[in-house]
C-alpha cells in the first residue's frame, strides 16, 4: 500500500508481514534485517486501529503492517526479500461498492495499473462492465466471480456502516491473509470496523478534519488511516542544533521521524547524531494524541 511521496528519492509505503505468510511466526524486528540488511525506515507499526513506534524489540506478527521509508529501490528490494513463495502474481483488488468512493478507488487504483473487479448491486452506474460484477458482494459465488480468493486486498466503500462491518468480516473469514480497507461513514463505527477485521478504516469526520487542519497550518498531512496521519513541520526552535539522539522527541511525544529535508530532496536516511538545521523540515508520523502533544511541546 503506497501511503505517499515527498521526492523521488523518497516514498512511505504500509507493508504486510511478508505478504502474510499463512503459517505466521512471530519474529523480532531485530531479526527481519529490515534496517540493517535493506537500509530501510520502519516508521512504526500498525495493527488494526493501533500504531506503535518500532523499536529492535518489536515483535512483527501475521497482522503486523510494517510503515516504511526509503527510496523506491530499497522497497523493491523488500518486496523481493521478503516475498512469500507463490505469491508473485499481479496485484489486484476487489471493491466493493460503486459508488462515489468505490468510483474514486477505481480511478486511482487504474492510475496505479492494479488490476481490479468492483461488486455492485445496481446495474447501470458508469463502470467497465469488463471489471464489474452486478450482484450481492453477501453472496460467496458473487465474491468468487470477482476474485476474492487471489486478490490481494478488498475495498469495502458501502455507506452503510452495518453492511461494511459485516461485509469486513466476512471477508476476513473468507481470507486472513488479505488487506482490507473499509469506509466508516460515523467516526465511531471505526473501533468496530477495525474489531471486524480492516487493517485500515477511513471516515468522512477525520479527512474533513485534515483538510481543515492543512488548510489552517499551511501545512502538509497524510491521512493513512483512522488514528494515524504523516505530517510536515519546520523544525521547531527548541530543536534546532540539537540531534534526534539527543531531543527525545520520540520519547516525549511518540511521535517517529520519518524523513528530514534540508535544502534538497527528503531523506530517509537518518544520522541521529547530526544537529538539526535551522531551515530543514521534518516528516514525521503518530496518532492524534502524539501528534497534539508534539505540537504542545513544540508550539512556535
Amino acid at each position: 500500500m503506497h501511503l505517499g511521496q515527498w521526492s523521488h528519492r523518497l516514498m512511505i509505503v504500509a507493508r504486510l508481514r511478508g505478504g502474510r505468510d499463512p503459517t505466521p511466526t512471530a519474529t523480532p524486528l531485530q531479526e527481519a534485517s529490515v534496517r540493517t540488511g535493506l537500509k530501510l525506515n520502519v516508521a512504526g507499526v500498525w495493527e488494526r486501529g493501533r500504531f506503535a513506534i518500532a523499536h529492535r524489540d518489536t515483535v512483527i506478527s501475521a497482522n503486523t503492517v510494517l510503515l516504511l521509508a526509503g527510496s523506491r529501490d530499497e522497497l523493491t528490494a523488500y518486496d523481493a526479500a521478503f516475498a512469500v513463495p507463490g505469491t508473485t502474481a499481479p496485484m489486484s483488488a476487489v471493491i466493493i461498492g460503486g459508488g462515489r468512493v468505490g468510483r474514486a478507488a477505481v480511478r486511482t487504483l487504474a492510475e496505479r495499473g492494479v488490476d481490479y473487479r468492483i461488486v455492485e448491486k445496481v446495474p447501470g452506474r458508469s463502470l467497465d462492465p469488463s471489471r464489474t460484477i452486478i450482484g450481492d458482494a453477501a453472496d460467496l459465488e458473487v465474491l468468487n466471480e470477482a476474485g476474492i480468493k487471489t486478490a490481494a486486498s478488498v475495498i469495502v466503500t458501502t455507506h452503510d456502516d452495518d453492511v461494511n462491518i459485516y461485509l469486513t468480516l466476512y471477508c476476513r473469514r473468507l481470507r486472513p491473509d488479505m488487506l482490507i480497507l473499509s469506509r466508516s461513514t460515523v467516526e465511531r463505527n471505526a473501533v468496530t470496523l477495525h474489531r471486524a477485521g480492516a487493517d485500515f478504516v477511513l471516515s468522512y469526520a477525520s479527512m474533513g478534519a485534515n483538510a481543515i487542519f492543512n488548510m489552517l497550518r499551511r501545512g502538509r498531512m497524510l491521512f493513512v488511516s483512522e488514528g494515524l496521519d504523516i505530517f510536515t513541520t519546520p523544525v521547531p526552535r527548541a530543536l534546532v542544533g540539537c540531534s534526534l539522539a539527543a531531543s527525545g522527541l520520540r520519547q516525549n511525544t511518540g511521535c517517529n521521524v520519518l524523513a528530514v529535508r534540508a535544502g534538497g530532496p527528503a531523506t530517509s536516511r537518518l544520522d541521529l547524531s547530526l544537529p538539526l538545521p535551522a531551515e530543514a523540515e521534518l516528516i514525521l508520523i503518530g496518532d492524534p494524541e502524539a501528534e497534539d502533544r508534539f505540537f504542545r511541546l513544540y508550539a512556535a
